[in-house]
């Protein structure tokens, strides 16, 4: 546990990328920030040149030290792609530094939109992670009726992850909706089957979301 500090840590969720999808209460606390910590994209996007900054790369522990000492003084914003709360920083924090110095500012996830995109109701959906990581056996088995979102990587894309799902009993003709650059001008949502993803470009840094509509024949 860290010493007695006199400032907090605000984590920011700054949205999916484009500007449009930041809250407005997020962008406002990033512009009062004397300190802002974040990826590269982050802070040439939001930072000003006077403001202390910190960019977020491999040494997490850099980062953490950093922080440390500037709380010491002030308030540090930490700006987070997408919602703090799916997949972010926000876990290393709460290691690391009391709960009760840490706001949380909530942004639009990836996931969020990606849902939204395909106009797809979400709160029974398994939400998994091949970012990374990949996700327990049991989250890839097939459940009749299921819906799954997750974050892909160069490595688990497309191809890999729908392979992966034939694999465990997903029928072939289950709908497979593909979604990468969510919120840019050139963002792209294609829809497909499990058994159809191999016959497009392979795809990955984005969201898969599977949704089983098949019949109880699997046909």
């Amino acid at each position: 546990m860290s010493e007695k500090v006199q400032g907090k840590i605000i984590v920011v969720g700054i949205g999916p990328g484009s500007l449009d999808y930041i809250l407005p209460v997020a962008k406002k606390c990033i512009e009062e920030a004397n300190v802002v910590v974040g990826g590269s994209r982050a802070l040439q996007t939001f930072a000003r040149d006077d403001q202390e900054q910190m960019t977020i790369q491999a040494d997490i522990n850099a980062v953490l030290a950093f922080i440390r000492e500037k709380m010491r003084a002030e308030d540090v914003v930490v700006m987070v792609s997408g919602d703090p709360g799916y997949y972010s920083m926000l876990d290393a924090l709460r290691r690391t530094f009391p709960t009760e110095s840490i706001t949380v500012i909530p942004g639009i996830s990836s996931m969020q939109l990606a849902f939204s995109r395909v106009a797809l109701p979400w709160h029974e959906a398994r939400l998994l992670s091949f970012h990374g990581r990949v996700p327990k056996e049991e989250m890839l088995r097939y459940e009749k009726g299921a819906v799954c979102g997750m974050l892909t990587d160069g490595k688990h894309n497309s191809h890999t992850i729908a392979r992966a799902f034939l694999n465990h009993g997903w029928p072939k003709k289950t709908r497979l909706y593909i979604l990468s650059r969510l919120s840019y001008e050139d963002e792209r949502v294609i829809e497909t089957t499990l058994d159809g993803a191999e016959r497009i470009e392979k795809i990955g840094h984005g969201i898969l979301i599977i949704e089983d509509r098949t019949n109880e024949s699997g046909e």
